[in-house]
């Protein structure tokens, strides 16, 4: 197996090959290689405080699936018809200059690279996910978060594998991260502080991918799709849980100065990725339109103005029961409207009889979508 090494992620879309996996001298990864300052640590103590984080580690032991084995993949959705309900979503460039005059071919061509951008984002965010547990792995202090942290690993994998080979076999191609959750996960990455890792993954990504799984789970057509993103959303309502419980106790115990530091940077990440899953690039591609002309038309769409809403009322709750919703910051999301969402209370109050239940058929969860 070759490797290549590159100083950043490639930024064209990749087409998976037919390479045969068992072919290793055809196989060539393409590494980015980064540098952590980890300051990690053993835990001597091996007693198991009988706490939630417990009971999140033993629900994620009972509550495993098989990317597998748990999905059928020999479905195929029709490659003539849109993966993308209409009827629930109107996406913003069916109201565009050149759109109606697209044939019918190339309109169903765009609603596969929509699918397939979105998706690429989820893979990419879920790679980060990944690296990002396990670091915790070594870093967290205590050793119920650290067996939790190795059951997210777990988690995390599942869902980059998911999501690629939903990609490779359902769709043919990926796009790259944008730019905005990069630069995110190079950050969180590359920090020697765990607490940041904490603030920045399970809050902040892991509470926008809740938000964007859920939403996407709803406007889609293909029950495959659902299915997995449906599963993966019962993880991750568990890793946030987790990220909530042990900041909320942790943070407690830090000076002003470095409460309002990670405040600020909580802030700077809300920043970032409430613009991470709209992108004006798929209309770029398809219609008369600059990249900078469709980013705007993306932002400021419904679909745009709809998932910011849902993004901060996952994420504002949380950040202000940990508390890194600081006098400090509060005017800064003011200005961008959104300080009203620290009313919503019980956001993220933890329904352990729904997060325990066995996972759904792909019937079940078609029946409950439709209710």
């Amino acid at each position: 197996m070759k490797s290549k090494i590159v100083s950043n992620q490639p930024q064209e879309i990749l087409n998976y090959s037919d390479i045969n996996p068992k072919d290793q001298n055809a196989i060539e990864c393409i590494n980015e290689i980064f540098h952590s300052p980890l300051n990690a640590a053993y835990c001597w103590d091996y007693t198991v405080v009988d706490d939630r984080i417990k009971k999140l580690y033993e629900l994620g032991k009972e509550l495993n699936w098989n990317v597998s084995s748990d999905l059928d993949w020999s479905e195929n959705f029709p490659k003539n018809e849109f993966m993308i309900n209409s009827e629930v979503f109107k996406a913003p460039e069916v109201e565009l200059v050149g759109y109606e005059e697209l044939s019918h071919q190339k309109k169903i061509e765009m609603d596969r690279h929509r699918v397939s951008w979105n998706l690429s984002q989820f893979l990419h965010g879920e790679q980060g996910a990944l690296l990002v547990a396990s670091q915790l792995v070594s870093c967290a202090p205590t050793f119920n978060a650290k067996m939790y942290a190795a059951s997210q690993t777990f988690d995390e994998a599942r869902h980059v594998e998911g999501f690629n080979r939903y990609l490779k076999e359902k769709i043919g191609f990926q796009y790259p991260a944008t730019k905005g959750l990069k630069s995110l996960m190079d950050k969180i990455l590359t920090d020697e502080r765990w607490d940041l890792k904490f603030i920045g993954m399970q809050i902040i990504i892991e509470g926008l991918a809740l938000a964007a799984f859920n939403n996407m789970k709803f406007i889609l057509n293909d029950g495959l799709l659902k299915q997995l993103l449906h599963y993966v959303i019962r993880d991750e309502a568990r890793h946030v849980t987790f990220g909530v419980n042990y900041l909320e106790d942790y943070l407690k115990s830090l000076s002003k100065s470095e409460i309002e530091e990670r405040a600020e940077f909580a802030f700077e990440a809300c920043l970032v990725m409430r613009g991470r899953l709209i992108s004006g690039e798929v209309v770029a591609r398809f219609l008369d339109y600059t990249p900078e002309e469709a980013d705007k038309i993306a932002y400021e769409s419904e679909q745009g103005q709809n998932f910011r809403t849902l993004l901060f009322t996952k994420i504002i709750p949380n950040l202000k029961r940990i508390g890194l919703l600081t006098d400090s910051v509060k005017e800064k999301y003011e200005q961008i409207g959104v300080l009203s969402y620290a009313e919503l209370e019980d956001n993220f109050n933890v329904d352990w009889a729904e997060m325990s239940k066995p996972y759904e058929t792909q019937e079940e969860i078609e029946k409950a979508i439709s209710l």
